[in-house]
């Protein structure tokens, strides 16, 4: 009787357990059931995408923006054309423009990860798109009160901060030093104010601080001058004050760039038509725009002196 039961049994469907889901046997062949096709279209929606976006850099856009923010001011910045390959220095030398923090004094933080080292790539640090990361200033030598004095653009707070040689300001590091030295000293001081300055548009702090002998002729690390960020920025009202002073539109960073080309390559032609403006009013000793025209092409016909000086106008 046991074994007529078990043949019979054998052939029977099992039976459906009451109050839960039907058991798989890992033993039978049947396949796993397939989620249905509205589940797989939760499944693939955009907010998935973007975790899974986020959780592997890898997997990102090649291209992409970054958030600075610079601690000591608040100051949030964004930085384009970043890449998983791009190193830290890469990023440092573009803050260098976009924040005007010489490359040497800065700091870059990401999460916990403590200082970003120049020779990583992002992607070592998981840094990924749209993060946010801590740029501080060194500090040493007085540098930190220095840069919150030239961004908030107070000729009062500069004066006192070791900008000029007869200046009581000192530091630990400063205060043994003489003669050369201790001209170098302050003219290394008065230039970073100066970048940082004009980076932000102070045009009083910048003719105070050029009446006082910071160089504009100077560069940093990155053989910038103040002119190569006020391009950058595209801040106007700070050309004439740097090229009064000597400053060149000509003169060439590491990279090989110009304040015109980097002008262009920011797309800010309207910054470099005035630019070449007050280049050319300087050089000939004019503050009128229809005497440049009079004078650089006396030999033209009407029409066409009519034409340059239109152009020149609506730039």
């Amino acid at each position: 009787m046991r074994r007529s039961a078990d043949v019979a049994g054998a052939g029977a469907r099992p039976r459906r357990p009451q109050g839960g889901a039907p058991r798989h046997d890992p033993k039978a062949g049947t396949r796993p059931a397939q989620p249905s096709s509205r589940a797989r279209a939760r499944a693939k929606g955009p907010s998935s995408d973007l975790r899974t976006s986020i959780a592997s850099p890898d997997l990102a856009t090649d291209v992409f923006s970054l958030r600075v923010k610079l601690e000591e001011t608040g100051e949030l910045f964004r930085v384009a054309n970043c890449r998983n390959d791009m190193t830290v220095r890469d990023l440092k030398e573009e803050l260098d423009l976009m924040v005007g923090i010489p490359f040497n004094l800065q700091r870059l933080q990401f999460l916990d990860q403590g200082i970003l080292m120049d020779d990583a790539a992002l992607k070592f640090y998981d840094v990924i798109p749209g993060a946010i990361i801590s740029l501080c200033i060194w500090h040493y030598d007085g540098w930190t009160e220095l840069v919150l004095a030239a961004v908030e653009g107070d000729p009062s707070k500069l004066s006192c901060l070791g900008i000029s040689e007869d200046t009581f300001y000192r530091t630990a590091n400063s205060q043994h030093f003489k003669g050369e030295q201790w001209r170098q000293w302050t003219a290394q001081r008065a230039f970073v104010a100066l970048y940082i300055s004009a980076h932000r548009g102070h045009v009083d702090a910048v003719q105070c601080l050029l009446e006082l002998g910071a160089n504009c002729l100077g560069k940093s690390p990155l053989g910038r001058t103040p002119l190569h960020v006020v391009a950058a920025m595209g801040r106007i009202d700070c050309i004439r004050p740097l090229l009064e002073h000597g400053a060149s539109i000509h003169d060439r960073d590491s990279k090989g760039e110009t304040p015109v080309t980097i002008a262009r390559r920011l797309k800010r032609r309207n910054f470099e038509r005035k630019m070449f403006l007050h280049y050319w009013m300087i050089k000939s000793g004019t503050n009128d725009p229809d005497d440049l025209v009079v004078r650089e092409a006396p030999e033209k016909t009407s029409s066409e002196a009519m034409s340059t000086k239109s152009s020149i106008l609506l730039s």
